[in-house]
C-alpha cells in the first residue's frame, strides 16, 4: 500500500503487517483460482499498488489480482470475485467504506468462483451471530456474483477492442 493510501501518514516497510496479511490472502485465493497443474515449473508475480485505501481493500486487490491474471491470458478455474459486507445499526452493509467500517460492526470479507459455486475466501473481523452472520454473507455473496458479471463484460469488451485492434486474421 502507497503510504498515503490512508489517512496515516506513516512509512511502511516490508514487515507492514497489513500488507503481509494482503499479500497472503491473494496469494491464498489466486493459488485456488490458478490451474497451477498446467504450468509447474512457472512463477507467477502480482503486484498490487493500493493509491487510496477507503474500505474494501481486501477486496479491491483480489478483484484487481484477478483481472490481471485473466488479461494475461493465465488458465484459470474459473473467475474469482471478492466483495465485503459488514452489519452496523442492524443493518447488512454491501461494500462499507472507511467510516463505516471503523464503526465497530463485524465485516465478512468473501471471494467466490461465481460459476463453480465454490468459496474461496471467508474471513470475518469479528464476532457475529449465526443469523446475522448468514444475512451479511448472503449479501456478500450477491455482490461478489454482481462484480464477476461485471468483470467479465470488461474483460470480454477488451479482448474484442484487441480484436479490433489487430485487425482480420489469415488462416
Amino acid at each position: 500500500m502507497a503510504a498515503f493510501s490512508t489517512g496515516e501518514r506513516r512509512k511502511r516497510g516490508k514487515t507492514d503487517r497489513r500488507s503481509t496479511e494482503l499479500s497472503t490472502i491473494i496469494r491464498n485465493c489466486l493459488e485456488q483460482t490458478i490451474l497451477l497443474e498446467l504450468m509447474p515449473s512457472s512463477q507467477i508475480d502480482v503486484y498490487v499498488q493500493v493509491l487510496q485505501a477507503d474500505g474494501g481493500t481486501r477486496c479491491a486487490c483480489i478483484n484487481a489480482a484477478m483481472l490481471a491474471i485473466a488479461e494475461a491470458g493465465i488458465p484459470v478455474r474459473d473467475l474469482m470475485a471478492a466483495c465485503a459486507a459488514g452489519y452496523l445499526d442492524s443493518t447488512s452493509i454491501l461494500d462499507m467504506n472507511y467510516m463505516e467500517d471503523s464503526g465497530g460492526g463485524p465485516d465478512v470479507a468473501v471471494a467466490i468462483h461465481p460459476n463453480l459455486n465454490k468459496t474461496v475466501l471467508l474471513q470475518m473481523d469479528n464476532k457475529i451471530a449465526v443469523d446475522v452472520f448468514e444475512g451479511v454473507y448472503g449479501l456478500a455473496e450477491q455482490g461478489c456474483k454482481a462484480v464477476a458479471q461485471y468483470m467479465r463484460q470488461q474483460l470480454l469488451a477488451h479482448v474484442q477492442r484487441l480484436a479490433v485492434m489487430q485487425g482480420p486474421t489469415r488462416l
